[in-house]
């Protein structure tokens, strides 16, 4: 019993004296040369446990103190020294502010970037654009700062005025470049920071155009390095009223030649043939002043879809139009055409090589009569025994008996869309789509009869297949195409 009581006294005893040497380590005062060592053990060890059982001292808690006492101490010298050199002033002078001002608002620099960069705080420049913006540069002028010391004598107030004078012609320049800046920037819509020579004279007499009632020619052109001679030149073919009147005469018979159907990118492909180089931007403006717009309209097209007649067969065309030779992968389809007289379908057979629309028939019908014949034309216009594929979609012509036994006999692989499904026989809507824009829309066909509404149709197709130029085919009709390649 004596001997537990005696094992806790001593306990207790070790707990006292430990408590006791740690109060006397904590407060211990360490010389500058201690502190020192330890410091410059930290930073070849990088541990503060490592020091410690090195050196024996110091406490954790004073290391931690003595690390922090000595970053804070080289901020502030750092601080102390930036701000006493010739590249960072306490008090900015105008022309560093307008620099800055110049780097952060009108190259579009980041402020942040910049801030660090000078070495002046972001509210600081925040506020110098504030008073920019409501006295100009000379808000930004502190009188007293910029006033030298001491007495006003005569010699003192000629180099006052001296100073202030070359201040203002600083000012004076800045702006001048920022005004070209603003000029280019809104004017051509180029990025910031663009390079004034590589600018073309054109592009440099629009600039100076717009800066002429601010500042003097002669100072304009020496500014955008361009001479009198040359800004006369642009100057004159610039504004002159006549400069494309010729080539506006030649786009309106282009366009009415071609029965109002062509855009702005195929009409200008056919002044290319007559060696007439112009913009597609131009050619479009020279359109629209003239009202050479291409009439559309959009009418609901008709179906021929009637439920499940027979059973359908597989997409194989699968949305691929591309065929590598004629006469490989057919589109067929119907389409109405709506007028006073009455309705009149048409039931076309395009080729995907090229899209020729290599046979058609027109009938005031939608019945299989219209599908058959054209099938019975097309067959026999092959040669060599071709046999390809011919895509349509679900209608009732194309599962019926009649289409499915000529289908069979001339030995035509059959291929369908989906049900409701038009992108999976997307190039032959677009057929439509384009004859119907080109051809129909935006007409008048109140005297017009069954009869000549056919030979109108007829005709458009014939020139389709013959004049009507595709980009596809390099500004070539179907027919052109297949004469440069020896097909037809």
């Amino acid at each position: 019993m004596f001997e537990k009581e005696i094992k806790k006294f001593e306990r207790e005893v070790r707990t006292i004296s430990w408590t006791k040497r740690n109060k006397e380590k904590k407060n211990m005062a360490y010389t500058e040369q201690e502190k020192e060592r330890a410091l410059a053990l930290y930073d070849e060890l990088g541990s503060i446990g490592k020091v410690i059982n090195q050196l024996g001292y110091p406490t954790r808690q004073n290391m931690y103190t003595w690390i922090k006492n000595r970053n804070i101490s080289f901020k502030q010298r750092a601080a102390v020294d930036y701000c006493d050199s010739p590249t960072h002033r306490r008090h900015p002078t105008l022309e560093m502010k307008l620099n800055i001002l110049h780097r952060c608002f009108e190259i579009g620099e980041d402020i942040k970037s910049v801030s660090e960069d000078t070495g002046y705080s972001r509210t600081s420049i925040y506020s110098w654009r504030r008073k920019y913006l409501n006295g100009g540069a000379g808000a930004l002028m502190s009188q007293k700062k910029h006033l030298p010391r001491g007495e006003l004598t005569a010699e003192t107030a000629s180099t006052v005025d001296a100073n202030q004078d070359n201040l203002m012609a600083k000012v004076k320049e800045l702006e001048f470049e920022n005004d070209i800046l603003k000029e280019t920037i809104k004017i051509l819509k180029k990025d910031q920071g663009i390079d004034l020579l590589m600018l073309k004279n054109k592009e440099k007499t629009m600039i100076v155009d717009a800066l002429r009632s601010k500042y003097s020619l002669s100072k304009l052109l020496e500014k955008m390095h361009i001479s009198k001679s040359s800004y006369c030149y642009q100057h004159k073919h610039l504004y002159s009223t006549n400069k494309y009147e010729p080539i506006k005469e030649k786009i309106i018979e282009l366009f009415n030649e071609n029965s109002e159907r062509y855009g702005y990118r195929r009409i200008q492909a056919l002044l290319r043939k007559d060696n007439i180089q112009i913009s597609e931007k131009i050619v479009r403006k020279i359109m629209k002043e003239n009202n050479l717009i291409v009439k559309t309209k959009k009418t609901k097209k008709y179906n021929s879809y009637q439920g499940e007649i027979s059973k359908a067969v597989d997409n194989f065309l699968n949305r691929n139009f591309h065929a590598e030779r004629s006469n490989e992968k057919m589109l067929t389809d119907i389409t109405e055409f709506s007028i006073p007289a009455g309705k009149v379908y048409l039931s076309p057979i395009i080729d995907c090589f090229d899209g020729m629309v290599t046979t058609w028939n027109v009938s005031t019908k939608p019945d299989a009569d219209l599908v058959n014949q054209m099938l019975d034309t097309y067959y026999f216009s092959l040669a060599n025994g071709e046999k390809p594929l011919i895509h349509s979609d679900r209608g009732a012509h194309y599962r019926w008996p009649g289409w499915i036994e000529r289908m069979n006999k001339y030995g035509f692989k059959r291929s369908m869309s989906k049900k409701g499904c038009s992108p999976d026989n997307s190039a032959c809507e677009g057929f439509f789509g384009r004859m119907k824009n080109e051809m129909f829309y935006g007409r008048k066909w109140e005297n017009i009869n069954i009869e000549d509404f056919i030979t109108i149709i007829n005709e458009y197709i014939l020139w389709y297949n013959t004049k009507r130029i595709k980009k596809s085919l390099n500004y070539m009709s179907p027919s052109e195409y297949r004469q440069n390649l020896n097909l037809a």
